[in-house]
């Protein structure tokens, strides 16, 4: 059994030294430095900057302890773990007190990074801030931490993956009630889980395969085996086209739904704007092609991040500067989420029974050829009677084909209720419910190397009849792709799994 597993381990080893070379980020040393065993303590302010009542000083390392006791002035003991202590903190060059206040001890692993870690919570004065972190620096062997080094940390320990570690990142962000709730799924692991089942799944299946083709000859493997790993690989690829065909919803909610309002010339696109953030974000006046450049404006509709896209307005123009603001406005309507396309309400035709063939075309003016998610703005409708106003609103009512068209006008608000339940509609099935259904890629990464995980397992499908050896690769690439989403993967776990699935040489 001994000579047997050195085969096993050989032979793996050798096949899945890509696999490792692909993912050495993640199998680094937690402290890499000058000399053997050195381990740098870092130290830095973990709340917001400026005044407040508290602020959070963290240190985490093997020096932690030492750090605690020379700042609060203790001989010995250290307070007991996870346990809040009221402590004078001194100056532990000049003695000098410097505040008073909590301190926590969190000794590793149970700690955030897993090692030793420190917390001084102080107030929250830029004086007293500063005598701290004056006073933690001149300490041996401590160093202020770089950008975002304790979560590395973290990483390195074994504490987070990497969606993980993005999920955090996505929680400190988030600006919406929609994006902290899919950042805080995303940080409990649910995305991770679903990866690295999938990377377990796949990891059992090369190991299948790598026992196969080392030891079929001469030993005794199960029948059927690579019938099993043909149903487990496609059914794998299955799974993640499905997640691949999400709409970008995870995406979208995470950086926020790009709008665009767009249209003709005067026909209140900066006026909705400025009526849906209630501040005078463009400029507006009765001339038309005021509108030159894109203006932007970032909104919370609903819970859900929008970026709201004021635009010029779309006509034939001989003046330059008017018509490169009419190609960035086109730009801008291609790589939309969602448009809003307006419209004067006295546009349309009187003889209303040619509205459902105007709109129409209108709207292929607007968005061009390539049908794209819209809504229809009717703007100005305080100049319309209210039996024309009725009129209109039988006749869009029956017109087939059209998308959701809302009546308003900017300038006394009627209809604007109506048009933001709308648009909140629209975004909302844009992004999903974070909190329902299997979680939601979130990073443009995930999906490329989703991407190129899918890719491998059709390598695996068109050489499963022609070569065991290239099919088998098409495995590992896959592997390596999904690894490279948590930062998780080793030839050591394909080890283990041949002799937990497989009975060879009994």
């Amino acid at each position: 059994m001994a000579k047997m597993f050195r085969m096993i381990s050989g032979a793996l080893v050798r096949r899945c030294s890509g696999v490792a070379a692909g993912l050495r980020f993640a199998l680094r040393p937690l402290c890499s430095a000058p000399g053997p065993g050195y381990c740098p303590t870092i130290f830095a302010l973990s709340s917001g900057h400026g005044k407040c009542g508290v602020a959070v000083i963290r240190v985490s390392g093997p020096a932690s302890a030492s750090a605690l006791r020379s700042l609060a002035g203790m001989k010995q003991a250290l307070p007991a773990p996870r346990t809040a202590v009221l402590h004078s903190l001194l100056d532990p060059g000049r003695g000098e007190p410097l505040d008073r206040g909590l301190v926590l001890w969190f000794p590793g692993p149970h700690s955030f990074t897993g090692e030793d870690c420190a917390e001084f919570h102080v107030h929250g004065g830029p004086a007293v801030i500063s005598g701290v972190l004056q006073a933690l620096g001149s300490l041996p062997g401590l160093r202020p931490a770089e950008a975002g080094e304790f979560t590395r940390r973290a990483f390195q320990a074994g504490k987070l993956d990497l969606t993980e570690v993005e999920g955090l990142g996505d929680l400190i962000h988030a600006e919406t009630e929609a994006q902290r709730r899919q950042a805080l799924r995303q940080m409990a692991g649910d995305l991770g889980r679903l990866y690295q089942g999938w990377s377990q799944a796949l990891t059992r299946n090369l190991a299948h395969m790598e026992a196969f083709i080392d030891f079929s000859e001469d030993e005794n493997i199960e029948e059927g085996v690579l019938k099993q790993v043909d149903v487990s690989v496609e059914q794998l690829r299955e799974e993640l086209e499905a997640h691949l065909r999400d709409g970008r919803r995870g995406e979208r909610l995470r950086s926020g739904v790009q709008v665009v309002i767009a249209g003709e010339t005067n026909a209140g696109k900066s006026s909705l704007l400025n009526t849906i953030c209630q501040r005078p974000a463009a400029i507006v006046s009765p001339g038309a092609g005021t509108t030159r450049d894109v203006v932007e404006t970032p909104l919370d509709i609903g819970g859900f991040p929008v970026l709201l896209s004021d635009t010029a307005g779309l006509r034939d123009t001989g003046d330059s500067v008017e018509r490169e603001g009419v190609r960035r406005a086109r730009e801008r309507v291609e790589q939309a989420d969602l448009t809003v396309a307006m419209l004067d309400v006295a546009e349309v035709p009187e003889d209303l029974t040619r509205v459902p063939h105007f709109l129409p075309e209108y709207l292929r003016k607007v968005l061009g050829v390539s049908p794209r998610p819209c809504l229809l703005v009717l703007n100005k409708t305080d100049l319309l009677t209210g039996e024309q106003l009725d009129s209109l609103r039988g006749v869009l009512a029956r017109a087939a084909g059209l998308p959701p068209v809302c009546l308003l006008s900017c300038t006394t608000g009627d209809g604007l209720e109506h048009f933001l339940g709308v648009l909140q509609k629209q975004v909302e099935s844009m992004c999903g419910n974070p909190l329902v259904g299997a979680p939601s890629l979130t990073q443009a990464r995930h999906r490329a190397h989703l991407l190129r995980c899918v890719e491998a397992l059709a390598q695996y499908r068109h050489y499963r009849e022609l070569d065991l050896a290239l099919a088998a690769e098409g495995l590992r690439l896959g592997l390596t792709s999904l690894g490279r989403i948590t930062g998780r993967v080793g030839a050591e776990q394909i080890l283990d799994l041949i002799f937990k699935d497989f009975c060879i040489g009994k």
